[in-house]
């Protein structure tokens, strides 16, 4: 059995604790700096909002939730078939209140999602 590994490192020598002790003051250095920093950073930031700076209830009291009917944007047709529509040619979609108030109704029969196995729109 070869034990002369053990024993130079369990005599250990003067340069490796000297290394390992500058390496530890190295990090506590970095650590306490970073600490300093970031007290300084946050120094300069400003404050959380107050409780006087946070909206308020009004008179009233809570807003309720308010439905209504918005007009149906119909995607335009593509003069060529298999040519996709690009962005500039959908638009902006108008979002306008319709003079219907009541919700359309889904009826058996008359379609369903893509792909839930539905004979479609008939």
């Amino acid at each position: 059995m070869n034990t002369t590994q053990e024993q130079v490192a369990a005599t250990g020598s003067a340069a490796g604790v000297v290394a390992i002790a500058v390496c530890g003051l190295f990090v506590t250095a970095a650590l306490v700096g970073a600490v300093r920093l970031g007290i300084r950073v946050r120094s300069r930031e400003p404050a959380p909002p107050g409780r006087s700076d946070h909206p308020r209830l009004p008179r009233s009291g809570p807003v309720r939730e308010e439905r209504e009917m918005r007009e149906p944007n119909e995607v335009p047709r593509t003069t060529v078939k298999g040519d996709g529509l690009t962005p500039h040619q959908l638009g902006n979609a108008p979002s306008r209140p319709s003079p219907e108030r009541t919700r359309p109704r889904w009826q058996p029969g008359s379609g369903g999602s893509f792909g839930s196995g539905g004979s479609g729109a008939t």
